[in-house]
């Protein structure tokens, strides 16, 4: 096999894709189609409560056109980070949409399915014999944050995935997993050069992003040969740049150079990007270079309970003001309820058209609008604490006087009623971590599962 073709259908499973891009490229005859579940740019909330953050609906329209035809040309799928976050109640959910397809299509194929749960005892153990290191900037782990953690993932890399195609999976539905992982997987199967499968997933994995104009709910197709890969949008209204993609190759990445993953870090100092064709990019030089195996984790646990109000002011004086009123609302709010430490309980205001999207780093924190959003939130350890004390934030700034008020009717304007939100439970990243492990598949368990394609 001289060359491995590549179609990624979306850049995360849910986020949809034109009809017309994906046909375009199944008549390319891909020999892989692949998509990226998911992510923990969300935040924790999702691992923590086991929810998806794609709609399911979505889905299962994207999972069944991707199965589909990966039954009429014979080839694989392979999904990794299913349900968003990739723990155990998200396999389980993306699991069911998988029976439902197959059932309703009558699909005869093999399900593989892998899991990226880590036990408790297993992080702990690892803690003990110092296996365990902080992300760049992170804090040290600690057995409270384990125990106190609700899902617990390791991020795997290509090797579980190509056991499972090894197995003779039709479709793959993996766990948490590291994105180009489910790209790499077959050409690496084949025995293609990791350097060059790894750097051309990790573009695929966001789909047509690397394309001008850039979006993730369109098709991109990767073609893997001995020496180089090319990149191409399957809709005509796109194309690919050396820019553009080279751009691509330095997202979420700190360092343009050294692109780190299981088991080693791309090394792209060497990288040549040159045009290929009207639509095309062709992408040289990209190199693997290993290192002793470690998977990342990822874990939350419970912070509290979060209740928000949402306002709006337009008066100047309440604008100029805005630092001091803030400053008031929170001590009043301390003074109303002093049996309460204020350690233990998040009160933020956060003010749009100040600080409100970089908070202390903002460099020109002063409003200079003629109107500011104001978003009172509060973090407490219950949901009936947490909404007595926005209650208060809000009701207190609503009404609190400041140089130049002419108005006593109230201070801030609220688009909705009731003006307090309940936003549930808050989740924080408890793990964020490296570990070291000496096998990439044992800690990832597959198992099997055939559908007859009969009518049950």
């Amino acid at each position: 096999m001289d060359e491995i073709r590549v179609l990624s259908a979306t850049a995360i499973l849910g986020y949809g894709f034109p009809d017309a891009s994906f046909e375009a490229g199944l008549e390319r005859r891909p020999h892989v189609i692949a998509a990226d579940a998911g992510s923990s740019d969300p935040g924790p909330y999702y691992l923590g409560a086991g929810e998806s953050f794609t709609d399911r609906i979505a889905v299962k329209r994207d999972l069944e056109r991707m199965i589909t035809a990966g039954r009429r040309l014979g080839i694989p799928v392979v999904i990794g980070s299913a349900g968003g976050a990739g723990a155990a109640p998200h396999l389980t959910w993306v699991r069911e949409i998988v029976d439902e397809i197959a059932a309703e299509q009558l699909l005869s194929l093999r399900l593989a399915v892998i899991g990226a749960d880590i036990d408790h005892a297993t992080v702990l153990k690892a803690l003990d014999e110092s296996r365990i290191t902080p992300v760049p900037h992170g804090p040290q782990l600690t057995a409270e944050d384990v125990r106190a953690t609700t899902n617990l993932v390791a991020q795997m890399g290509s090797a579980p995935l190509i056991e499972a195609l090894r197995g003779g999976a039709d479709v793959v539905l993996a766990g948490r997993a590291y994105d180009p992982a489910v790209f790499a997987a077959l050409p690496l199967l084949h025995g293609f050069d990791e350097g060059l499968a790894l750097h051309m997933s990790k573009i695929l994995e966001c789909a047509a992003i690397a394309a001008l104009p850039g979006s993730g709910s369109d098709c991109m197709l990767g073609t893997l040969r001995r020496d180089h890969f090319v990149l191409e949008p399957l809709n005509p209204e796109r194309r690919c740049t050396p820019t553009s993609v080279a751009a691509h190759t330095l997202y979420e990445k700190s360092d343009p150079y050294h692109l780190p993953g299981p088991g080693g870090y791309l090394e792209l100092s060497d990288c040549v990007f040159a045009p290929e064709g009207e639509r095309g990019v062709r992408v040289s030089g990209s190199r693997h270079v290993d290192q002793p195996f470690a998977v990342k984790l990822e874990g939350a646990r419970l912070r509290g309970y979060r209740t928000v109000s949402v306002a709006g002011a337009r008066d100047p004086h309440f604008i100029r003001e805005l630092d001091k009123i803030t400053q008031d609302v929170r001590d009043r709010v301390a003074d109303n309820f002093p049996e309460i430490p204020v350690g233990s309980y998040d009160l933020l205001i956060r003010v749009f058209g100040a600080d409100a999207c970089m908070g202390q780093l903002e460099p020109t924190p002063q409003p200079t609008g003629h109107e500011v959003g104001i978003l009172i939130e509060v973090v407490a350890e219950t949901q009936a604490l947490a909404d007595t004390l926005c209650g208060l934030a809000r009701s207190t700034m609503l009404h609190l006087g400041y140089p130049g008020r002419v108005s006593t009717a109230g201070n801030l304007a609220f688009p909705y009623s009731p003006s307090d939100f309940h936003a549930g439970a808050v989740y924080e990243w408890s793990i964020y971590h490296l570990m070291a492990a000496s096998d990439p598949v044992e800690l990832f368990p597959i198992s099997y599962h055939d559908y007859s394609g009969e009518a049950a």
